[in-house]
């Protein structure tokens, strides 16, 4: 914990309990890629991002999780003229989920009545977040659409602003193309940040605290 008590997530170097850390964080993301697969297979609506990737993906005849490389490579290039670092877990989950979201999407059947496509929505957004709380938690480094809304927020900017304002370009822009916009995207964006709040202290890796001296 912080010393005004509000919990941090920044990166800790990697001699830190490596292997849980490790864990955690390919585990998570390749959990978020299945909860983007279970989201895109709903039919219902993607999370913010993935309306942009799928859209690109229809346009151009890549798959979505090549599309989610692509992107996340070209994201992580603005890094460097807001001179943010990129850590193993932000290189990780560039490629990590393009692949796990390819595979699920290969393997997860399309759910075909409404109730099982309710269910894949609830389930992408519950595991969504505690993918989150994982990846996150394991601080390693944030991914690259992370680090460029941190980015752009140490530059003075509102980081509700910033988010808000990427997260509706990516989806006005991502819907023109052909990517599915629904009631999902609207639960996912109003449900992810309470989960995230608590998935996140769950499974954040702690900080070692310095020995107190006693008297």
């Amino acid at each position: 914990m912080a010393a005004s008590g509000k919990a941090s997530y920044g990166p800790l170097p990697l001699r830190i309990h490596p292997v849980s850390r490790l864990t955690r964080l390919y585990l998570g993301l390749a959990a978020y890629g299945v909860s983007m697969a279970l989201m895109i297979e709903s039919h219902l609506g993607n999370m913010p991002w993935d309306v942009f990737h799928q859209g690109l993906a229809r346009r151009t005849g890549l798959s979505i999780g090549v599309i989610s490389i692509i992107v996340g490579a070209i994201v992580l290039l603005l890094w460097i003229p807001l001179r943010q670092r990129p850590g193993l877990g932000t290189l990780s989950n560039v490629v990590c989920i393009g692949v796990a979201v390819d595979g699920a999407l290969y393997l997860i059947p399309t759910p075909s009545l409404l109730w099982e496509r309710i269910g894949f929505l609830a389930a992408g957004i519950l595991l969504n977040a505690m993918a989150t709380g994982l990846y996150v938690g394991a601080r390693l480094g944030p991914g690259p659409r992370d680090g460029l809304m941190t980015g752009l927020a140490a530059r003075g900017h509102s980081i509700r602003l910033v988010r808000t304002s990427i997260e509706v370009l990516v989806v006005v822009v991502g819907f023109l193309l052909g990517g599915t916009l629904g009631i999902g995207t609207v639960v996912y964006a109003v449900a992810i940040g309470p989960l995230a709040h608590v998935t996140l202290p769950l499974f954040a890796v702690r900080a070692p605290q310095p020995a107190v001296a006693t008297g």
